[in-house]
């Protein structure tokens, strides 16, 4: 076989260069620029509805960085943009050059030239041949060709739906040949077809050449917020200009808008070498502190032009309280610049380095506030996609943050200053980090952690809840709750479960150096050593968290909850922060009355939490009676090994008895004697201690599953969840309360879990992505 490889290859080639000179002749040569030329727009009303059909049918599959091929089909420029048979998700050993939509090219012809490839056609414009030398049409018209095979479950042998599957991303010369090996795998692939009807309309918009979605102008209330924002951004002064490059560094990921103003207009902020009132003429760097390459920065807002994706929407809102609190922060505050950092990797990558003339406390606060956001940058932002990125952190934890203090912001000024040298990132390294170089950067942990014990432990009073941040009486993002799900995470306000596997408590230093880690500094188009380094030292900046926590425990049970937290881990990889005693010395200032200390202290966590907390995850604020109110509970108070058998995230529908539909986000919560090792995750997982976390609303980003359920029915539904033993139990439960990818319900059934998302949350909504859903 391996003799014969070659010569296959060879007739594929051959094959593929047959078919494009067949096209040329039959529609003349590809013009790669064809829809970088002005072009008639679609009439508002036809592509509005050709716009929700690529939203709702193509871009939950096709929406981000993970999309099959690369393919986004999200926005307009995703479409023409086309596909490539690189994978940005991959183990490499070089780094690879970014494919950033909107940033590192622009127009199809650059795309040309980056590898992409069309999916659109890009010769003659004639009707026969937008759909036959068209990817999107083909694939299209072979699924209504060859629809799914019948039966619940798709079969394995030929489908595969693992994320880390073997892509097929056939361009149009090779398209005759994916449709005679693959008939049964057009688009949407495995889930149903489109209906006649938007079928229909696809074709339509499709054989009338794809033209171009009209643009909007912004109105001018709009207008006129993106100039007075880009004039704040753009002040004068050092003060001025060093705020701007911190909070660029801090919000490039944010999708802003204007909280009073009408519509769903998104910006995102950017670097450009044009002022503001001249084109956006985009800086793109691999990281938002990498060197300009201009003299001078401008920072500037440009509107989004892809539809939001529950993944990577990151909603930040701007209005004139946050600017007067900016302005305080870093504008007016008594404070002096007397130089501007330079880009240089060892300063830019450290942010106690490059800001260290911006005052601490308006540094916390600028990320404080906007906590879920801040977070989110790393459990949304760029580790979307791995195992190995996300098993650093624990299934269900809360997040406290400690309370802003000046004196202690000063103390912290201080000491940062001093130990510099102890903090740097390993993204410094651009790329290059490896195994011999993160021995280094344990060291210096190893020193930073002994400097910091001196400076404060020792200094410090018994804490009380008191040090906690309680969101100044009035903001929700004083505690958060994670939840991953295997390779995915989600992050919301509040405490939710009635228990947490681990608990972090963040201060100032800590919070920026996660950002720094795994936001600012963290490359998804990285090689293996940068993404390997990233994830261990997010072991050390995890544990010193849970540390911090511990604090707030009686002195002799600390040693204990730490043990139990990392029940078998090697002692190499908890070395720096295994010693509970050594952390902080101090008795702590909490009264306890119980014998469960830890429990008696998340209780209390929650009470304290409670009155800024939003209500909308609590069951009873669904709206359903008492008595479907009472299964639910139950079903949220399941523990152990059935709930193994359940997905990680999934969304249940209850229908009450006036036909009303409840949605509910199910979270199940994988135990794991420890997550302070990068392998052998299968063999640290605890299915007796698995529990899981039922909310009101939408919470995951990647359903798994989807189940409907009458409320006169839901008894059974628990009862079926609790008896859970076999892959056969399972199959069973799907079959009675499911809408599988092979449902006929599907896409219906999607739609309005979409429609009651944007009426539950219209800021937070976005698109699912179905690329984690389940053929069980």
């Amino acid at each position: 076989m391996r003799a014969w490889l070659p010569f296959s290859i060879f007739g594929l080639a051959g094959c593929a260069t047959y078919y494009a000179a067949q096209l040329d002749r039959l529609y003349g040569p590809p013009d790669a620029a064809r829809y970088d030329r002005s072009a008639a727009a679609a009439p508002a009303a036809e592509h509005a509805q050709v716009s929700n059909i690529l939203e709702h049918r193509c871009a939950v599959c096709h929406g981000c960085n993970d999309a099959p091929c690369q393919l986004n089909l999200a926005s307009y420029e995703g479409l023409t943009r086309g596909a490539s048979r690189e994978q940005i998700y991959a183990t490499r050993l070089v780094t690879a050059k970014p494919t950033r939509l909107f940033l590192d090219a622009h127009g199809s012809a650059e795309w040309r030239a980056k590898g992409f490839h069309a999916v659109l056609n890009e010769r003659a414009a004639t009707p026969e041949a937008e759909r036959e030398a068209g990817v999107l049409y083909r694939l299209l018209r072979l699924k209504l060709a060859h629809p799914l095979p019948d039966g619940p479950v798709l079969p394995k042998e030929r489908f595969d739906f693992s994320l880390d599957r073997a892509q097929q991303c056939p361009a149009v010369e090779d398209v005759a040949e994916y449709e005679r090996k693959y008939p049964q795998w057009g688009m949407p692939y495995g889930m149903p077809a489109l209906s006649a009807a938007e079928h229909g309309a696809l074709a339509r918009w499709i054989e009338a050449g794809a033209p171009r979605p009209p643009v909007e102008p912004l109105s001018a209330a709009h207008a006129a917020r993106v100039a007075q924002w880009e004039a704040f951004l753009n002040g004068d002064g050092a003060k001025a200009r060093l705020a701007s490059r911190y909070i660029f560094e801090h919000w490039f990921i944010a999708h802003l808008y204007f909280d009073d103003l009408p519509g769903e207009q998104y910006f995102e902020l950017l670097r450009s070498k044009t002022p503001p009132g001249q084109p956006i003429e985009a800086i793109a760097t691999r990281r938002p502190y990498d060197d300009p390459g201009v003299e001078h920065v401008y920072y500037r807002l440009r509107r989004l032009a892809e539809a939001p994706l529950a993944k990577s929407h990151m909603p930040y809102a701007l209005n004139d309280a946050r600017m007067a609190r900016l302005k305080a922060w870093f504008i007016d505050a008594p404070y002096e610049v007397s130089a501007l950092p330079s880009y240089a990797a060892e300063v830019a990558s450290n942010p106690f380095v490059a800001f260290r003339e911006l005052p601490v406390e308006a540094r916390y606060r600028l990320m404080l506030e906007e906590s879920q956001f801040t977070l989110m940058g790393f459990i949304k932002g760029p580790v979307c996609r791995g195992q190995v990125a996300v098993d650093v952190i624990n299934d269900h934890f809360w997040v406290l943050f400690e309370k802003p203090d000046p004196r202690r912001a000063e103390l912290e000024a201080v000491f940062l200053a001093r130990e510099l040298g102890d903090l740097r990132l390993p993204a410094e390294a651009e790329g290059a980090a490896g195994p011999l170089k993160w021995r280094r950067y344990a060291a210096l942990e190893a020193k930073y952690l002994k400097a910091k014990n001196e400076t404060f432990a020792h200094s410090a009073a018994g804490p009380t809840l008191d040090v906690l941040w309680d969101g100044d009486g009035r903001n929700p993002n004083a505690a958060l709750t994670v939840m991953r799900h295997f390779d995915s995470a989600s992050v919301v306000q509040g405490l939710l479960g009635a228990e947490p596997q681990t608990v972090m408590l963040l201060g100032y230093p800590l919070l920026e150096r996660i950002h720094y880690l795994l936001v600012a500094g963290f490359d998804v188009y990285g090689n293996v050593g940068h993404q390997l380094t990233t994830r261990l030292y997010m072991d050390f900046l995890r544990m010193e968290g849970e540390m911090n926590f511990f604090a707030l425990l009686p002195r002799e049970t600390r040693q204990a909850v730490r043990e139990r937290w990392y029940r078998g881990a090697h002692r190499q990889a908890i070395e720096l922060l295994r010693d509970t005693q050594a952390y902080f010395p101090h008795e702590t200032g909490i009264r306890y009355l119980s014998n469960d200390p830890l429990a008696e202290l998340y209780g209390a966590l929650k009470k304290r939490a409670a009155p800024v907390a939003p209500g909308r995850y609590a069951l009873a604020s669904s709206g359903l009676a008492a008595a479907p109110l009472r299964e639910l509970a139950r079903l949220a108070a399941l523990r152990g090994r059935a709930l193994s058998h359940l997905p990680e995230a999934a969304i249940l529908t209850v229908r009450d008895a006036k036909d009303a539909e409840h949605h509910f986000s199910l979270i199940a919560n994988r135990a794991h004697s420890n997550v302070a090792e990068l392998f052998d995750e299968a063999e640290r997982r605890l299915p007796d201690d698995d529990s899981l976390l039922v909310a009101h609303g939408f919470i995951p980003a990647y359903p798994n599953a989807l189940f409907s359920v009458e409320a006169a029915d839901l008894a059974r539904f628990v009862d079926a969840v609790a008896r859970l033993a076999s892959e056969a139990d399972y199959r069973a439960l799907a079959d009675a309360w499911g809408i599988r990818r092979t449902d006929a319900r599907f896409w219906a059934h999607s739609d309005a879990l979409h429609a009651a998302w944007r009426a539950w949350a219209p800021k937070e909504a976005g698109l699912f992505d179905y690329n984690r859903f389940e053929n069980r």
